[in-house]
């Protein structure tokens, strides 16, 4: 649970406690689930089908602790390495993505392996690996130790170095200043990247950006709804494991549009009561890796506290969906036959 400032609930001085009449519930949409998670748990949940159990996933297909455990009480078993697989299994890797190296690996011990890399990061991918080829300088902004940014920073290791902030751009050392290229972890918020990507630029005019936005489109989509209901807000929920860098950040761009106070909680067992005193509207949203019935706790939970229903407010549509991986669609097509 991320308390978003400090110890202590909100306080309204010289207000009384809302009542009924003067409470409300906003709720973001979209929110939750995007194109890219759906796409990762269905892939999990079909090799389970398909295969039987165990399957294996490498780190957490998504960054939700209740998906990961669903998964595993359906028979997936998730390791942080491959040499944690057994040889010749069927292993899943995650909607983050990975490096050459670990297919290597794959290959290398025989395994079934099914890429559910979400496509957008796969085509973050193959930009790093174009700027390389054409000998760039490539500045991944992203954070230290986040799949997303291992996986893309093994696709070209010689010429990529990370950028955590702003405040890193000063330390940036490049061979030509006439060839630098930029890439982004795709979950990172909008408004602090572009703030990255504009220092960068003026230490280097020359900067080359990507062909397309590498924020991904829920991400940006979930951090402008969450800006509109967070202006009237006392408070903001996110649902959202710590580990799911666009949940966190969702946090901070509820505070930054005027937010009162904003917390992430997993799901409604983490809300403290003590946050809801004086509060009259809560607005609610959800990180990108989160399943629907998380939010409906969290909505339950403020109905049985006197809050009414909630308010959708719809900023964008997404109506996107990807194929399930190459891989997993052959077997299913080749087992579909068997049986007719």
């Amino acid at each position: 649970m991320t308390k978003a400032r400090g110890e202590d609930p909100p306080v309204f001085l010289g207000t009384a406690e809302p009542t009924a009449a003067d409470r409300a519930v906003l709720l973001a949409a979209p929110r939750g689930y995007c194109a890219g998670v759906d796409r990762a748990v269905i892939t999990v949940e079909k090799a389970l089908d398909l295969y039987g159990a165990p399957v294996y996933v490498r780190k957490q297909i998504v960054h939700n602790r209740h998906v990961v455990s669903n998964l595993e009480s359906r028979g997936a078993i998730f390791v942080e390495e491959l040499d944690e697989v057994p040889e010749g299994a069927t292993v899943v890797f995650s909607a983050h993505g990975v490096s050459p190296e670990v297919h290597r690996q794959a290959d290398e011990r025989s395994l079934k392996a099914i890429d559910a890399t979400c496509p957008l990061v796969t085509k973050v991918h193959h930009e790093a690996r174009r700027f390389a080829s054409d000998d760039y300088d490539i500045l991944l902004i992203g954070h230290q130790g986040h799949e997303e940014v291992e996986g893309t920073a093994g696709e070209a290791p010689g010429h990529i170095q990370l950028v955590q902030s702003p405040e890193d751009v000063e330390k940036i050392e490049v061979r030509d200043p006439s060839k630098v290229a930029w890439l982004s972890q795709t979950t990172l918020s909008v408004d602090e990247t572009m703030e990255t990507v504009a220092k960068i630029r003026l230490k280097f005019p020359e900067l080359l950006d990507p062909p397309s936005d590498d924020i991904c489109y829920a991400t940006q989509n979930r951090q402008t709804a969450v800006k509109e209901i967070a202006q009237s807000a006392d408070l903001v929920i996110v649902v959202g494991s710590g580990n799911s860098s666009n949940s966190v950040r969702l946090v901070e761009v509820a505070l930054e549009a005027g937010a009162k106070a904003s917390y992430r909680v997993d799901d409604a067992s983490e809300i403290n009561e003590a946050w809801l005193e004086g509060v009259r509207t809560v607005s609610v949203t959800s990180g990108a890796s989160v399943p629907e019935d998380l939010v409906d706790g969290v909505l339950e939970f403020l109905a049985e506290r006197g809050y009414p229903d909630a308010q959708a407010v719809q900023t964008a549509e997404e109506s996107l969906i990807f194929a399930l991986p190459p891989e997993l669609r052959r077997d299913m097509r080749v087992a579909e036959k068997a049986r007719g």
